[in-house]
């Protein structure tokens, strides 16, 4: 098991700086903004041959009420499974009251506290340092984790007592294993669906839009399989979108998608599906992923609105009628557990092998059962499929005038392969690629007895001008 580090302290005292720079990744949402963080976020650090793990967590000011609680709750787990934690304190502003009270249950706690002063550059830092003696911790460790001074240091007193890992092993490659994104409108009950997922309260749920600012990914086993779970910040229309930071949240939620293996979408049920909703989805189906989705609040609904929710999904979600529909309530579980049946079989459709001989044989079928059109007087020729790549799948065709194809026979032909390869809960692309013609560009060179038909003919049609004059 790797040794595990936490950073705790009040907020905007530079955890999450801290964080990437350990974790030399840019993982960690970053603002001049107190309160950013809000669930614990781990990451992997590696200094000098040891490796460990880090979690970035949210500040505490030991005065929390309503959703600060919520965090606060979060950096306690965090010390509560950590084997070592850093305390970072703000060196320009001296010692608060919450650096008081988080060096008290840190104390009572027993685990190795490591006090960090922050934002030492352009101070002294003897001076700086003087104050934070009392907090009864030790000596304090100045550090600017922006610039990256005394961080090694730091890093140097920390793994001190970590063991060493053997470089180039195949253990240490561990396997993050399947990634799922959970995207959606905000307050649609996305974290609360992670948390039902997952079995534990892992990331913050209150009853407030954009709870979740940052994009967490937890590692996880399931029946002996690992997943990935990643939550994600509500995405709102853009014109609604006016705060900075939202607009930094809601870029790493659709970076989540483009590294998902597979997306859930989650929708309101007693909000129906507005058109965000058809905007993400459309987003996560132009990215490629295998897609499900959780229409979630549904024991609130009675009979009527669930008819007319289904009804509305008939009909305007038909270009994604691949994709399975689940029915589910995040906050009591209930239709939660099905959703692994649908992930794992749409990822298993994205990812599976695909062969040239059965991929033509159904190109065949389809095209003898309904044939292309015609253009210009000429049929559209198709010869023979080909895998192209996979997640998502990509059948590349060959033939003549298929820059000619209308999309409805694409669409045909893309329902086709589904049924025959039965490829659910992913969406298919198909490429055309005609043949050159190898006289493109070419010109072939004239007899003599051919130039001396040219030049007669140019001839004669200059005599034939001439007499028209006149």
């Amino acid at each position: 098991m790797l040794p595990v580090v936490a950073l705790v302290g009040r907020p905007n005292v530079g955890k999450s700086t801290l964080f990437n720079r350990i974790t030399r990744s840019r993982d960690a949402l970053v603002a001049n903004h107190a309160g950013l963080t809000r669930d614990r976020k781990y990451g992997k650090g590696q200094y000098a041959g040891r490796e460990f793990i880090v979690i970035d967590t949210g500040g505490i000011s030991g005065n929390e009420e309503g959703i600060d609680a919520a965090m606060a709750s979060q950096s306690m787990q965090a010390i509560a499974e950590a084997d070592a934690v850093l305390l970072l304190v703000d060196a320009r502003s001296g010692i608060a009251a919450a650096d008081r009270s988080i060096a008290d249950h840190l104390r009572q706690s027993g685990k190795t506290t490591f006090l960090v002063a922050n934002k030492i550059d352009g101070l002294d830092p003897e001076l700086a340092l003087l104050d934070f003696y009392e907090l009864g911790l030790g000596r304090p460790w100045p550090a600017s984790a922006s610039h990256g001074r005394g961080v090694p240091g730091l890093l140097d007193g920390l793994t001190d007592g970590f063991e060493a890992v053997a470089e180039n092993t195949d253990s240490q490659q561990s396997d993050k294993g399947l990634r799922i994104a959970i995207i959606g409108r905000p307050n649609v009950g996305k974290s609360t669906l992670v948390n039902r997922l997952l079995g534990e309260e892992r990331v913050v749920v209150y009853d407030q839009p954009g709870t979740t600012r940052d994009s967490i990914a937890i590692d996880y086993q399931r029946d002996g399989k690992a997943y990935t779970l990643i939550d994600t910040a509500g995405v709102r229309r853009r014109k609604n979108v006016s705060l900075t930071v939202e607009k930094f949240s809601i870029v790493k939620a659709l970076q989540a998608v483009q590294d998902a293996n597979v997306v859930i979408v989650v929708m309101d049920g007693r909000e129906g599906i507005v058109d965000q909703d058809m905007h993400l989805l459309g987003y996560a189906l132009d990215s490629g992923r295998a897609l499900v989705l959780a229409v979630n609040k549904w024991d609130g609904l009675d009979d009527s609105q669930r008819r007319r929710i289904r009804e509305e999904i008939d009909r305007r979600l038909h270009f994604i009628d691949f994709a399975k529909v689940h029915y589910i309530s995040a906050l009591h579980g209930s239709g939660v557990g099905n959703l692994y049946s649908s992930i794992d079989a749409a990822y298993l459709a994205a990812t599976t092998e695909l062969s040239t001989p059965r991929l033509t044989r159904i190109l065949q079928d389809a095209v003898q059962e309904h044939a292309p059109p015609m253009v210009n007087g000429r049929r559209i020729k198709m010869r023979y499929a080909h895998p192209g790549g996979a997640n998502p799948p990509l059948i590349v065709i060959h033939g003549n005038q298929l820059d000619a194809v209308p999309d409805s026979y694409r669409r045909y032909l893309e329902k086709v392969f589904r049924r025959e390869l039965k490829l659910f809960g992913t969406p298919i692309r198909i490429e055309f690629r005609g043949g050159e013609n190898p006289f493109a560009g070419r010109r072939n060179a004239l007899t003599p007895r051919q130039q001396a038909k040219r030049e007669r003919l140019k001839s004669h049609v200059r005599k034939q001008k001439r007499r028209n004059k006149r």
